[in-house]
């Protein structure tokens, strides 16, 4: 797949020193889903930001859909919609107006029935005459998605698009990421969700005081990066761990009912069937045992982790 998306060298110092971002390389595929994660202060607004003409680069180039978002900025902008995190919209207007507005600011010709699509599929229609100042927070937040959809982009940025929304938007949402990507529309979205890019990415990039330090296919950062946990519930419990399991870096939950193991579910040996005889021959019995594959968000907290460690 051509990249839709390409940003090379990028970087971003403010007047204050501050370093944003430091040399960011990355391409981005037409017609993917791409999930951006990163604590608060890492660069992911920054870099959306720069991407979509909001501010200034230090250095770098970036091209949407081949066109350079400086020397060519119209032509790329007309590429991009952008969900940002604020809500801003015309509070006096309607529904309808507001995002009409914006589809002309990108000099796309009238088309009430898109609009009427957009309104529908956001579950706005029946507030198409409301003005923007009635609307609830979770309504408004529609109107921002309406609005960065009605000039019919081909990459789409949602940046925290459902932080502190309603199940209901966020379900609205989704559903319509889903179906824009089966149009061919690109996403790309930050989120403190984590759930949700997992279910929903085809690749994360996970970035960190403004460097870029992973983009992975999400299976395959799963299959390589996930551990499984083992829980044996006991039949009675321990005060302790016996140093006979010294071996095994277990831990003792939940006032001693619980012995918790995590390994590697991809290496050839998991030290499962050892511990199981191991525990055996202690007489340590238990009446029930689970296993749990580790979340995307147990495989970023570990890259954080290991990343504050390194500092």
């Amino acid at each position: 797949m051509p990249a839709v998306i390409s940003i090379e060298g990028l970087t971003k110092t403010y007047k204050s020193g501050h370093q944003a971002l430091k040399r960011v390389d990355l391409e981005i595929e037409k017609g993917e889903i791409f999930a951006l994660l990163g604590p608060n202060g890492a660069g992911k607004t920054t870099m959306i930001s720069i991407v979509c003409g909001i501010v200034t680069p230090s250095s770098g180039t970036i091209l949407a859909d081949g066109h350079d978002i400086q020397s060519d900025y119209r032509a790329a902008r007309a590429k991009i919609g952008l969900v940002p995190q604020e809500l801003t919209t015309d509070a006096f207007e309607t529904v309808w107006a507001t995002v009409t507005f914006s589809r002309g600011l990108f000099g796309k010709a009238p088309s009430p029935a898109h609009v009427e699509q957009i309104l529908r599929d956001l579950s706005l229609w029946d507030k198409k005459d409301a003005k923007i100042m009635t609307l609830s927070g979770g309504m408004k937040r529609r109107v921002m998605i309406a609005k960065a959809l009605s000039h019919e982009p081909e990459i789409l940025f949602l940046d925290e698009p459902t932080a502190g929304v309603d199940v209901e938007l966020r379900r609205d949402m989704w559903a319509l990421v889903r179906k824009l990507r089966d149009r061919g529309v690109t996403i790309i979205l930050t989120t403190h969700y984590i759930e949700e890019a997992e279910e929903m990415a085809d690749r994360v990039g996970v970035i960190l005081k403004g460097e870029l330090i992973l983009v992975e296919k999400t299976a395959a950062l799963m299959q390589k990066l996930g551990k499984k946990t083992l829980t044996l519930n006991l039949q009675e419990p321990l005060a302790a761990l016996p140093p006979e399991l010294a071996d095994w870096p277990l831990a003792l939950k939940n006032d001693g009912g619980e012995i918790e193991y995590v390994f590697d579910s991809n290496a050839e040996k998991t030290g499962v069937p050892s511990l199981m005889r191991r525990l055996s021959d202690l007489g340590i019995g238990f009446k029930d045992l689970s296993t749990r594959q580790s979340s995307l968000e147990d495989i970023f907290v570990d890259l954080v982790h290991q990343d504050r460690e390194a500092a």
